[in-house]
């Protein structure tokens, strides 16, 4: 058994069904470049740029809501859920790189 305990990814497909299912209120937040979320993004989700994290708050006031992450690849939703923990979001989760995913994009 390891001293250290690591959260597991869950899998962008996986992350996708569960924000749907949820009726909660949850975001599926995506935080690419503007350039690179108007050249296909995951239905229902919204644009905050990792560079512009801050502006989060605009968009999502509630620091109990219910965040599903994603990015490119994989790298800047962990900074980002990193970065929303910090600001006070509660509960973030990192689904990781839309270039993994398998649904439909809206374009």
């Amino acid at each position: 058994m390891s001293f250290y305990q690591f959260e597991k990814k869950m899998d962008i497909d996986e992350g996708v069904r569960a924000f749907r299912r949820n009726t909660t209120g949850a975001v599926l937040l995506d935080v690419r470049t503007e350039s690179e979320f108007a050249s296909g993004y995951i239905p229902g989700a919204i644009n905050v740029p990792l560079q512009e994290i801050e502006e989060v708050i605009e968009c999502v006031p509630g620091k109990n809501t219910l965040l599903y992450v994603y990015c490119r690849s994989g790298v800047r939703s962990a900074q980002a859920v990193e970065a929303l923990r910090y600001m006070g979001y509660g509960n973030v989760v990192d689904i990781g790189g839309i270039i993994h995913y398998q649904g439909e994009l809206v374009k």
